[in-house]
């Protein structure tokens, strides 16, 4: 199959290069493809003709969306529209990769594939836009929803969790969000099994179980062997940003589980990010 992905030089788009062995991929990214601009969208689009294309662009600035909610849209509503249109142009299969924080996170039980869609800050509704822009303009498209993704050589919680608490030896971290921490090695095999399937429609594929920052900032300090770490929990009101988070926003594999489809527990995933950032390190 030929595939196009893009943002394919961002943590997933480079995950999906070793995930899709065996497929003929190629990829676009910034500068030379901005997805805000059409032309250029459906030139790359034309060029490449692929028979799939994995959307994985974005502008996932939480807070910057906040600041500037206009180009939240442009960028993740206005732009995903424009790779649809291209894959309803040129007769592609679409993956779009959306977000938990579709949700308003009103649910400690968490959310099915199927319910209402209700996001409470500027980047969940940037991609609320996208993924009604991908049912509005296509029949062939899959929607892939997760949360809290981490990947090796990136900044992400876990890194910012690992050194501040061997800088100060203590942490405050909230307890009232939660999620599906999500390897992006798992997410990328996972979307390679899935688009086998021709099975449209929208998916939740995160690591299996949920938890809330504070539980995941302790099995990282576990796994990391910084027991004697002090972590206090807290309420997210007293951690202020621009972006509010949806509070209880874990994900239900309902869809990707009925197919086969289904991530090990986070916690397993953890340990094997943890292990392949030391053999990265021990490398280099």
């Amino acid at each position: 199959m030929k595939i196009l992905i893009t943002g394919i030089l961002g943590q997933l788009g480079t995950a999906l290069q070793t995930a899709l062995v065996g497929h003929d991929v190629t990829g676009i990214d910034l500068p030379e493809v901005d997805i805000t601009d059409k032309a250029a969208v459906f030139t790359a689009v034309s060029h490449h003709a692929p028979d799939l294309i994995i959307h994985t662009a974005a502008y996932t600035d939480v807070n910057g969306c906040a600041l500037n909610p206009a180009l939240a849209y442009k960028v993740n509503g206005l732009g995903t529209q424009n790779v649809a249109l291209a894959c309803r142009e040129f007769g592609a299969e679409m993956v779009h990769i959306s977000s938990n924080e579709v949700f308003g996170g009103t649910r400690p039980d968490g959310y099915d594939e199927w319910m209402t869609i209700d996001p409470c800050n500027a980047y969940g509704r940037s991609k609320a836009a996208a993924e009604f822009h991908v049912r509005s303009l296509l029949n062939r498209a899959y929607i892939v929803r997760f949360s809290w993704l981490f990947a090796p050589g990136g900044r992400n919680f876990i890194h910012a969790i690992l050194k501040r608490a061997r800088e100060t030896g203590q942490l405050r971290v909230v307890t009232d969000e939660v999620a599906n921490p999500t390897y992006v090695k798992d997410l990328a095999e996972a979307i390679a099994k899935l688009i086998e399937t021709h099975q449209y429609g929208t998916y939740h594929l995160g690591n299996s179980g949920a938890c809330s920052r504070w539980e995941f900032a302790n099995e990282i300090l576990r796994q990391a062997g910084l027991d004697g770490v002090v972590n206090t929990p807290i309420l997210s009101k007293e951690f202020e940003r621009p972006s509010t988070p949806p509070p209880y926003c874990a994900l239900n594999n309902n869809a990707g589980a009925a197919i086969g489809i289904v991530l090990r527990p986070w916690q397993e995933a953890l340990a094997n990010y943890m292990k392949d950032v030391a053999n990265a390190n021990s490398a280099s």
